[in-house]
């Protein structure tokens, strides 16, 4: 497998022309540095000479000229610099998430909310910094160092090899020092801090239940744990920091006395005119802006390649579901429903001698699974929590695939589709619907963005939730707030049909979608289950009896295996049999 960095690298590799430039405009901001203190240096020495004017004009001009370009290749810099940071941020974000995306769920199940969190935001925000402080120092400082040396070498070798020496050891050896000094201390602050980013979003999660259970305190003591470890790296990086910029002072200022030391006895003896001397000192010192970013570099190397690794762990884990060698798209003439050009009204399901487990060393949920569904039929699947009714929903919605066995859709197997064919062709409303933190509209348009607004209108007057929504604030405007927990369990569930009547897929699953709700908010949506019913393919996950209302065949389910097959109103005997004996 390739190294992260390697990976990282291929990943910002289309940003490499501006990259390049922000590099370019860099070493011109530190050459412009260089000459300004140079030509500054050369100034002050040779006026004391008291030369003509005419002598100063070059040099004056150069003043000027590197005083502008310092400036704007610094602004430039910085400009170019963060342009491509922010376009790989966003690059990165949207790369992790179509990456993960055909994980979900079967993948994702096994990962905390608050950890996929904290590698979506954390993890690719500690790589803002890859390219400003990792990438870009280090080729700098080179070409930095080439150009000090080529200056240097011009008047004497051993000028060269001293500021090298110095440049080299707080370009090399701080870094090296501040890399081991540091040892894991990067990969900790990314672990330690989406540790703290689970911790709290689980807490905030179940605040409620925490309170009720009297368990704030022990929750505190945790999240104060966790904290205090995060701050305690925090401040040891801090630390370290601080060092590096004190030993790199110090090996400025050596830099300067050792370029006295060797150019003094040159001028003495008459090899270096004596106004050049400022000029190798300052533009020595003026150099040591190139590297002083390096020990930093090492530092977000660091935490930049345990981010990465949080990321790669992630978008490496193989996918449950594989698209079929050529994914089919089903006619509606092949579904059983319009023969126009509009998808199919209704549509066949068959399910054949079909097995599925989670794990191989499990048991198996669903254990020689049979039953035919014609289109336009209405058939209810009944039985026990764990029975593995939700199961046949993931299996359908291709979530998971089977181990052995056969689903139909209109003739043409399950898994000769695309995942998202299929959703297409499925609406589900289910006891557990997820409504998002933003208006009624746009709740309503995830069933078909391109949803005309007299359609979502009429999709809620069949759901019969249209007064309601009339009756908020800003109406369909309306924000509903985070899981849309300002309406109750009946209003929720009406959205969800109205989601459902919106979306006009061709194949309704009920998957517990009256449960938790009481008798009369249950009449009220089986009313507005009605309209979405007429004439379409209908399956009816349920364990509660009153919900066989709604179907017309029945099947027993119990581990897995259909163990009884009734006609409605067989069930409807045996249910009412029941109360009367109770």
């Amino acid at each position: 497998m390739k190294h992260p960095l390697w990976r990282l690298l291929q990943l910002i590799a289309p940003f490499a022309p501006w990259m390049a430039l922000a590099a370019l405009l860099g070493l011109a901001t530190v050459g412009s540095s260089i000459g300004l203190m140079a030509t500054s240096a050369y100034i002050i020495a040779k006026a004391a000479l008291h030369p003509s004017v005419a002598e100063l004009q070059l040099a004056i001009v150069g003043v000027r000229f590197f005083g502008l370009s310092r400036g704007l290749s610094r602004y430039l810099e910085r400009y170019v610099s963060h342009h491509v940071t922010f376009k790989l941020l966003a690059r990165l974000r949207v790369w992790f998430y179509e990456q993960i995306e055909p994980l979900a769920p079967a993948r994702l199940m096994s990962y905390r909310s608050g950890d996929l969190l904290s590698r979506i935001v954390s993890d690719i925000d500690t790589l803002e910094h890859f390219f400003v402080q990792v990438i870009a120092p280090p080729v700098v400082a080179l070409f930095t160092a080439l150009l000090v040396g080529l200056l240097l070498a011009r008047y004497d070798w051993r000028l060269a090899v001293t500021a090298l020496f110095f440049l080299g050891l707080a370009g090399l050896g701080l870094p090296w020092l501040s890399y081991h000094l540091t040892g894991n201390l990067g990969a900790r602050l990314v672990a330690v801090r989406a540790e703290l980013k689970v911790v709290l979003i689980d807490t905030l999660q179940g605040l409620a239940d925490v309170l009720a259970c009297g368990r704030e305190h022990s929750q505190l003591a945790q999240v104060h744990r966790v904290s205090h470890t995060l701050t305690a790296i925090q401040a040891r990086l801090a630390w370290l920091t601080g060092l590096h910029t004190a030993l790199s002072g110090l090996l400025a200022n050596l830099a300067t006395v050792a370029i006295l030391v060797v150019a003094i006895p040159l001028v003495r003896s008459g090899q270096v005119d004596g106004v050049y001397l400022g000029v190798f000192v300052l533009a020595t010192l003026a150099s040591f802006e190139a590297v002083f970013p390096l020990s930093a570099a090492f530092q977000n190397l660091e935490g930049s390649l345990a981010a990465a690794r949080r990321l790669f762990d992630l978008v490496d884990v193989e996918p449950v579901i594989e698209d079929g060698p050529h994914p089919v798209t089903l006619s509606p003439k092949e579904g059983g429903g319009r023969e126009a050009d509009a998808p199919p009204r209704s549509l066949s399901m068959v399910v054949e001698n079909l097995h599925f487990r989670y794990q191989p060393t499990e048991p198996p949920v669903l254990n020689g699974l049979n039953f035919n569904l014609p289109a336009g039929g209405r058939l209810a699947i009944m039985g026990p929590s764990g029975a593995g009714k939700s199961t046949l929903v993931h299996l359908l919605l291709r979530f998971w695939d089977y181990q052995a066995g056969r689903i139909e859709l209109g003739g043409r197997d399950l898994r000769s589709f695309s995942p998202e064919e299929v959703r297409g062709l499925i609406s589900v409303v289910s006891q557990q619907t997820h409504l998002f933190n933003t208006t009624v509209r746009e709740n309503l348009l995830m069933a078909r963005p391109d949803a005309a607004t007299e359609e979502i209108v009429q999709a809620a007057r069949q759901a019969h939730i249209h007064d309601f929504i009339e009756s908020l604030p800003q109406g369909y405007e309306t924000w509903l707030g985070e899981y849309g927990l300002r309406l109750s369990g009946g209003e929720r569930q009406r959205l969800a049909i109205a989601r459902a009547i919106l979306k006009d897929a061709p194949l309704l699953i009920l998957d517990e979608a009256t449960t938790h709700l009481d008798a009369v908010v249950e009449r009220e949506v089986r009313q507005a289950l009605e309209p979405l019913l007429k004439g379409r393919t209908t399956l009816i996950i349920t364990h509660r009896p009153s919900d066989l209302a709604l179907a017309d065949d029945v099947l027993l389910l119990e581990t897995g295996q259909i163990v009884k097959c009734s006609v409605i109103h067989e069930v409807k005997q045996t249910e009412d049999a029941r109360r009367n004996t109770f």
